[in-house]
């Protein structure tokens, strides 16, 4: 009989597998895909996140490998509308990470920590809650297996199979947005400054990378599922005026956005997490934050499991996700295509957010410090 079960060997279900082996739980996370993980995908990682893995003991590992995003630079019709200075908040500023290496570093120190609590190559076919324990039944590479856990946590994104089986309701639906992105060499003097322009087009946003490189993500009219690295590098130029080498390119991919949010995150003896309770538009980089910091609010209410906690959990995360679904909403309004009248009100509304007296409270919501801490209670320290 194991503590937990964890479903889905992504960074938030490797995370939570960390913190619950650091306590001494006996705890298997299972995963569907063979290997790791090769796409660049999520990069952004935000203070309060990173707090949460300092605790766990690998945000210094994660540090090292990553690239500081220190300041962040907004580009209208007219020219620069405003900065914001990530270097005074608490925790450090945002952290550049592509997701394959995130995955990499969490899933060594989850090694070493416990070793064999990662398994690959398991499928999730039934959970069955029997009162006092949960059985999951899997398709293996060795055969058919039955796993008892007091808890089984779903943290197998947006697709959950927990979440199927159980029945949960997931509503929401799709935006009319669509983007390109890609990663190139950095070619810019931008350094470790992340630069938002916001053209007739549509929004363009460029954010650096570790190892000299940058991401570039471009509004489109269209999912262009048939892209290439061309058809970006040349939306890059035409709005920006930045030239990128098309023939360097790392990756390219196209992506809609989304927004749902599970009925429920408590069934009983079943816990949902990370993109399996909540998806939230990747344009602001909460998705993968707002995962970790579920795994942090929830690893110290296991093994013990007191209901009216399990509760509280339920409602404060599934809150922090709403209001991180409005917090996307809004930086996706903003990279709109739009008239030029419109540019000009929002730019106007821009630089009334990006004065001295605002741009705290700015530099507070894109980094995230607005979200509760794991604990109840208690908050992050303002920025």
């Amino acid at each position: 009989m194991l503590d937990a079960v964890i479903v889905g060997g992504g960074p938030v279900g490797l995370f939570l597998g960390l913190l619950l082996a650091r306590r001494g739980l006996q705890v298997q996370v299972l995963e569907r895909q063979p290997q790791p993980g090769t796409h660049s995908r999520a990069i952004g990682l935000h203070p309060p996140a990173l707090r949460a893995l300092d605790a766990a003991g690998v945000g210094d590992s994660l540090r090292a490998a990553g690239r500081p995003i220190r300041r962040a630079a907004v580009i209208g019709d007219r020219g620069l509308v405003g900065e914001l200075d990530f270097g005074g908040v608490p925790g450090g500023p945002v952290l550049s990470l592509p997701q394959r290496d995130t995955e990499r570093l969490l899933a060594g120190h989850l090694a070493a920590c416990a070793p064999g609590t990662l398994r690959r190559s398991v499928e999730v076919t039934a959970v069955q809650d029997q009162g006092d324990h949960v059985a999951v039944t899997a398709c293996t590479p060795a055969g058919p297996d039955v796993i008892r856990a007091r808890w089984v946590v779903g943290a197998d994104g947006t697709r959950s199979a927990v979440r199927t089986l159980l029945g949960v309701p997931y509503p929401g639906g799709t935006y009319p947005d669509t983007y390109l992105m890609g990663d190139f060499p950095d070619t810019t003097a931008y350094r470790d400054q992340a630069v938002i322009f916001l053209t007739p087009g549509g929004v363009v946003e460029s954010f650096p990378l570790p190892s000299g490189e940058r991401r570039w993500v471009a509004r489109t009219d269209r999912l262009q599922r048939g892209a290439t690295p061309q058809d970006l590098t040349a939306l890059v130029r035409r709005r920006t005026g930045v030239y990128l080498p098309a023939d360097e390119c790392l990756m390219l991919s196209p992506f809609g956005v989304g927004r749902h949010l599970a009925r429920r995150f408590v069934t009983g003896r079943v816990i949902l997490i990370g993109d399996a309770a909540h998806e939230v538009s990747p344009i602001g980089g909460q998705g993968m934050n707002l995962g970790w910091l579920d795994a942090e609010a929830l690893a110290p209410l296991l093994p013990d499991g007191s209901p009216a906690a399990l509760r509280t959990f339920g409602h404060q995360r599934r809150r922090a996700a709403a209001l991180a679904i409005r917090q996307a909403e809004f930086n996706m309004f903003f990279g709109r295509p739009a008239a030029p009248w419109q540019r000009r009100g929002r730019e106007a509304a821009l630089r009334a957010l990006l004065t001295p007296a605002l741009r705290p409270l700015l530099v507070q919501a894109f980094t995230m410090n607005w979200l509760r801490s794991a604990r109840p209670g208690t908050t992050w320290p303002a920025s």
